[in-house]
C-alpha cells in the first residue's frame, strides 16, 4: 500500500478539482491518504509570490480555466460570491475535526470544499460558517491555541516536504503539484520505470541562466 499526503487549501479551486478527481485517478491502486490543510497565503509569502487572484489577467484566466476543467471532468463548481476570502476558519475547523496531531478525514474535507465551491455563496459568511461548524461537530475548539499552533506547524511541515503550492500530493518524498499532475502521480504509483532511474532528479537540475534583479 502506498501512502499519500494530500496538501490542500479550501480557497483553491484546483485543490477542489483534484480532491474530487483523486479516487477516480487512483482507481484499482492500493493507497491511503492523509488530507493536510495548509495556509496557501503562507506558502506565497515564503516564496515571495502573488496568488492568481492578485494578478488581474491571471485571475480572469484562472476562473475560466477551472470552470472549463470542472465542466470537462463533470464536477459541479460555482465560484463563491467573494474570492479570495479569509480561509483561516475553514482550515482551523478541518484540524479541529481531527485528534491532536492528526488529519481530517475525507468526509470533513469534502464538506469544506463543497461549502466553498458549490452554490456560489459567500464562503466567509459567519452564519454559514457557524452552520458548517455545527454540522461537522469538531472534537476540539477551532479557535483554541492548540489548533492554531497545529496549523502553523502544518505550514512548516509542508515546506519541509517541498510543497510550494496547492494542491500537492507527496508520495515517497516526491511532490506532485497541481490537479494536472494526477496522471503523473498514478504512473509513479504503478511503478513506471521512469521514476526508478535518474530522470526525476536530472530533470530538476539547475541550468545556468539570467537572473532577474
Amino acid at each position: 500500500m502506498k501512502h499519500l499526503s494530500f496538501w490542500f487549501a479550501p480557497i483553491s479551486p484546483y485543490a477542489y478539482l483534484a480532491f474530487e478527481r483523486l479516487p477516480q485517478v487512483l482507481e484499482g491502486l492500493s493507497y491511503s491518504v492523509d488530507y493536510r490543510p495548509v495556509l496557501f497565503a503562507g506558502l506565497l509569502r515564503q516564496f515571495d509570490h502573488k496568488g492568481p487572484a492578485e494578478i488581474e489577467p491571471k485571475r480572469a484566466w484562472t476562473y475560466r480555466d477551472v470552470a472549463w476543467r470542472a465542466h470537462q471532468q463533470g464536477t459541479p463548481l460555482d465560484l463563491p460570491a467573494a474570492h479570495p476570502f479569509n480561509p483561516l476558519p475553514l482550515l482551523r475547523l478541518a484540524l479541529a475535526c481531527a485528534r491532536p496531531g492528526g488529519t481530517p478525514n475525507r468526509r470533513v474535507v469534502e464538506a469544506l470544499f463543497h461549502h466553498v465551491w458549490r452554490g456560489g455563496l459567500d464562503a466567509a459568511c459567519p452564519d454559514r460558517l457557524a452552520a458548517l461548524r455545527t454540522a461537522l461537530a469538531p472534537e476540539r475548539d477551532p479557535d483554541g491555541p492548540e489548533v492554531k499552533a497545529e496549523l502553523r506547524a502544518a505550514g512548516d511541515a509542508a515546506l519541509a516536504q517541498g510543497v510550494f503550492g496547492v494542491p500537492t500530493v507527496v508520495l515517497e518524498g516526491r511532490a506532485f503539484w497541481g490537479d494536472d499532475a494526477l496522471p503523473m502521480l498514478r504512473a509513479a504509483m504503478r511503478g513506471d520505470p521512469w521514476f526508478a532511474g535518474p530522470a526525476w532528479d536530472q530533470a530538476a537540475q539547475p541550468r545556468p541562466a539570467v537572473s532577474r534583479a
